[in-house]
């Protein structure tokens, strides 16, 4: 994908999501729960990073386990989501 500017561009997903019995865990403040939104972004530099957030807050967490230095970003998304969804203090999927 190439922006306005001619240079590579990020991919990106979202997705709301229920944090299943135990949350996802992240790096800055432990486990959330309840209604989450994922973020899952495929840099131009190759790495896959992971965000999460409470639904319709401001700030964002990284999902514990991000980056991924590669992979199918977009097969990635839906598993960190099933991850999520399962809770069990879930991490970002290694594959």
């Amino acid at each position: 994908m190439t922006g306005a500017d001619g240079h590579d561009a990020a991919q990106e997903w979202t997705d709301t999501v229920v944090a299943g019995p135990g949350g996802a865990m992240t790096d800055e403040v432990g486990v959330i729960t309840g209604e989450l939104t994922l973020r899952t972004v495929a840099g131009t530099d190759g790495k896959i990073r992971f965000e999460i957030q409470y639904l319709d807050a401001d700030e964002w967490y990284t999902l514990t386990g991000s980056p991924l230095p590669h992979g199918d970003p977009h097969a990635l998304h839906r598993a960190a989501l099933a991850a999520v969804r399962a809770g069990g203090g879930a991490e970002v999927p290694s594959h």
